[in-house]
């Protein structure tokens, strides 16, 4: 096992101004100060935990973007990428709005400093309610490889779709 990143949570002027997006400020205020960092479960998890900020409802055919207040530093050459809980596919058919999740290592220092939101859909016949604190998504980190003639020099500036811009 290689030790290439850390876990860290975004400022707290961040995490209110994207979070109050979504929700009041009164709970992204209070949602911050209770941030858990993502963690494994177990020795032999490959995935960390990520958990709800707040709690948080999914009914069938919506969707929900939770901001986590996470950043993710790691060293190049590694990407983190991420799922929904098995349990939570497997009860709900809930997935990630754009299937995975992909963290590229250089996405921690864009303006928004790295601030990793989750958008969930639930494709079930259920609702889905998520505690506050509860794991609801889970990263992975992994190994990439580039072509022999890549010669990209180009420096990233936000997130969701930003290299194509």
């Amino acid at each position: 096992m290689y030790r290439i990143a850390e876990f860290r949570k975004v400022s707290a002027e961040r995490y209110i101004k994207d979070a109050s997006e979504v929700t009041s400020e009164a709970v992204a205020s209070k949602a911050y100060e209770s941030i858990k960092m993502p963690a494994r479960a177990t020795r032999g998890s490959a995935g960390y935990d990520f958990y709800a900020p707040y709690s948080f409802a999914l009914e069938p055919g919506e969707t929900v973007r939770i901001p986590t207040g996470i950043r993710a530093v790691m060293d190049e050459g590694w990407v983190l990428m991420l799922y929904p809980r098995s349990g939570l596919g497997y009860k709900y058919r809930v997935m990630l709005n754009n299937t995975t999740g992909i963290i590229d290592s250089d996405y921690c220092y864009s303006d928004n400093e790295g601030h990793i939101f989750i958008k969930l859909y639930n494709g079930g016949d259920k609702r889905m309610e998520v505690a506050e604190g509860a794991a609801f998504v889970q990263g992975v980190f992994l190994a990439y490889g580039i072509t022999k003639d890549d010669d990209v020099t180009a420096v990233r500036n936000g997130g969701f779709g930003s290299t194509s811009r």
